[in-house]
């Protein structure tokens, strides 16, 4: 299907549930992808599935994502801190050590993941319209025409966008009871053995921030990181970051 007929398309369905399944197989005449999730964000509140290609049910990664996890997730936080309306790269939004982690082993690296294009829209009342393009290493990274050519469309994604948050949104609410946020799940994380520092300090690495970004972003030293780090891992009885951020998901599981 060409472009103008994929917008023609796109513009019959705008108002109704079926706009993004349309919108996502018109996407995919300008760029291959392999997984997509489409999903609405609310500051402190749990991100809202709209469409997918995952089946939720029955991936276990997925849903402990979509629980708590996603208070990890590099786009959950950039929409946190104010991220502008526009198209972007997973990549350019992770913190530098981000690949390394957990969240990122269980919620991309298992699903082999390469690389992921996020479209990002403010619509109202505080709410963030998300389409993420998932490629896997059986594709790889997107090539700059692709990318380009998604750029080029992102205004047109982003007006039909609001169209069809001003039709569907009532389908969309989301939940006092599932309000959270990162601050309070860190503060609350063995809460009476961890220092305000040490907490502070081990909400970046369970985000994904080396020492060095640490130190920069706290305008302290890198060895002061690391002691407090040995700090950290000491009075939790760990020894590595894979049983820091194992303890974390165990603690989202028990906050309400």
């Amino acid at each position: 299907m060409d472009w103008n007929k994929s917008i023609a398309n796109m513009i019959n369905h705008m108002s109704l549930p079926s706009w993004p399944g349309v919108m996502i197989e018109s996407l995919q005449s300008l760029a291959h992808f392999d997984t997509c999730l489409v999903a609405t964000y609310k500051q402190q509140f749990k991100p809202i599935i709209v469409h997918t290609s995952y089946q939720l049910e029955s991936q276990k990664n997925i849903r402990s994502f979509v629980n708590k996890a996603y208070l990890l997730d590099p786009l959950y936080n950039a929409i946190d801190h104010g991220i502008a309306s526009g198209l972007y790269r997973l990549r350019d939004l992770a913190p530098d050590s981000f690949e390394h982690t957990e969240q990122y082993k269980s919620c991309y690296s298992d699903f082999d993941l390469k690389d992921e294009i996020i479209f990002v829209t403010h619509l109202n009342n505080d709410v963030v319209f998300s389409i993420s393009l998932g490629r896997t290493s059986r594709l790889g990274g997107i090539s700059r025409d692709e990318l380009n050519r998604l750029k080029s469309v992102q205004p047109i994604i982003q007006a039909m966008s609001l169209q069809f948050w001003q039709a569907q949104s009532s389908q969309y609410v989301h939940d006092e009871k599932s309000r959270y946020s990162l601050e309070h799940a860190i503060d609350t994380f063995d809460s009476n053995v961890l220092t305000p520092r040490e907490k502070e300090i081990t909400g970046l690495v369970l985000q994904g921030y080396s020492s060095k970004a640490i130190a920069d972003h706290l305008s302290i030293s890198v060895g002061t990181i690391k002691v407090h780090r040995k700090s950290i891992y000491l009075k939790l009885n760990i020894s590595r970051e894979s049983e820091l951020f194992s303890q974390f998901i165990n603690h989202l599981r028990t906050i309400s």
